[in-house]
């Protein structure tokens, strides 16, 4: 399985450059990080972010990127770009430091749409110290529609490939910086039109040459190539699609790089050279969130909104499988609604809808080991559990990370609490665990 060029095998050891890891799958390996911390102990560094964003930090090398959007105090209305990004400093200029909050949302299942200007943010930060390194404005415009009081204007990750750095905004547009923060180039592809107002949240991904960009909402869907130096337009395709929040998921069969993309109406897999729809399947439920992860020679695809699904899919599939035997096992239990699942060897994890449940399956034959297990101390879970070390890392929505034995049998290693809520997923690079909350980066080290 290949996701995307990495300079060197030390790389995936050092680094974290998309938002499931290198493997894709949610592991770090190689890594050691601690298991147990406080406000108090084991705590390297405490950043404030500015703005606010749900966006899942990436790790490459000395640098940390994530995303943020920073309501102004400045009133306006949505106005649609028209023309591409300049390849200056966009409006807004460029800005190091503190900024206020991003608009939550709140009121409804949307939130009202906002009346405020906000200035959507790309930060890198220095992995030694938490300072920020740098900070450009991508965009500054009122959003269009509010989103979910559970989401973000930027719940979005980054990606790199060791020399540029990839970064959605949704709505907003996409934009290519270099290492340093100078934009190479950005790119509108339209006004996205959410299921209820809830919002944005699916990252782009790399598939060797290509940014691999999902676009599924209430109006036409499609998925969209682009050259990842240049921002044009590769390939499209049109998809009989409703909103979905998973990204894709880049992985090799037979020499050849196909892009999994589930949905509510059907999961399908592209060839990421020409777009073709290589195979396909129906089984999931609605509002799919969770990317899929893969190993065994299978893609492991699930969703929990009204209802569960989850599915083993061989890679080697071809055409419409629905009901064959391309799809290995199945079942209607015990799917997560948000998080995504973590792979570690044949054992396969994933949580239950939004709730502190924790279940780990056999990967081979989708047998449970242990099903529903209460996850005392976490209320609320949308972040991804992360494994490194034999343990397994999982974040509740109150702060709380418990670390559990990545082995089939359910077992507590440690329980830790923070002060700051957390719905992005933790990032894992060598004897660090960074936890970003709803207002600071945490850098979790032993001194």
């Amino acid at each position: 399985m290949i996701l995307f060029s990495i300079p060197s095998p030390a790389a995936e050891q050092t680094s974290w450059p998309t938002w499931r890891g290198a493997s894709g799958a949610g592991v770090a390996a190689g890594a050691q990080p601690p298991t147990t911390w406080s406000e108090t102990q084991n705590v390297r560094w405490k950043a404030k972010v500015p703005g606010y964003g749900f966006s899942t930090p990436i790790v490459w090398q000395d640098r940390i990127y994530l995303l943020t959007a920073i309501e102004t105090d400045q009133m306006g209305a949505f106005v649609p770009e028209a023309e591409p990004a300049p390849s200056g400093p966009p409006p807004g200029g460029d800005r190091k430091g503190k900024g206020g909050k991003g608009g939550k949302g709140g009121g409804g299942p949307g939130g009202p749409r906002p009346t405020k200007f906000h200035e959507f943010a790309v930060v890198a930060l220095d992995r030694a110290t938490g300072a920020v390194v740098w900070q450009k404005t991508a965009r500054r415009e009122v959003p269009h529609e509010g989103h979910h009081p559970t989401n973000s204007f930027a719940s979005q990750s980054p990606v790199t490939d060791g020399e540029r750095l990839f970064v959605s905004f949704g709505s907003r547009g996409l934009y290519c910086y270099d290492l340093a923060g100078n934009l190479v180039w950005g790119k509108p592809l339209g006004v996205m039109k959410s299921r209820n107002g809830f919002g944005e949240g699916a990252s782009p991904a790399l598939a060797g040459n290509l940014l691999i960009v999902p676009w599924d909402h209430q109006e036409q869907s499609f998925i969209v190539a682009l050259d990842k130096k240049t921002g044009a337009e590769v390939w499209r395709k049109n998809r009989d699609e409703v909103s979905t929040w998973t990204t894709p998921l880049i992985v090799e069969v037979g020499g050849r790089l196909q892009a999994v993309l589930t949905a509510s109406k059907r999961t399908r897999s592209y060839d990421t050279a020409t777009g073709e729809l290589i195979w396909e399947a129906s089984g999931l439920t609605g509002n799919v969130i969770p990317t899929p992860v893969t190993g065994h020679g299978m893609v492991y695809v699930m969703s929990g909104f009204q209802g569960n699904s989850i599915q083993a899919i061989k890679l080697t599939a071809r055409g419409d499988i629905t009901d064959t035997d391309s799809i290995v096992w199945g079942t209607r239990k015990s799917a997560p609604y948000v998080a995504s699942p973590v792979l570690s060897g044949e054992r396969l994890y994933m949580s239950k809808g939004t709730d502190a449940y924790l279940s780990c399956l056999n990967a081979l034959t989708g047998e449970a080991y242990y099903q529903d297990q209460p996850l005392e101390g976490l209320r609320g879970l949308y972040a991804s559990p992360v494994a490194a070390n034999g343990l397994l890392y999982i974040a509740g929505r109150n702060g709380t990370v418990i670390v559990v034995k990545d082995a089939t049998k359910y077992e507590v290693v440690a329980t830790n609490k923070l002060d700051d809520p957390i719905d992005a997923s933790p990032v894992i690079v060598g004897r660090e665990l960074f936890l970003r909350g709803h207002e600071f980066l945490y850098c979790i080290a032993e001194k």
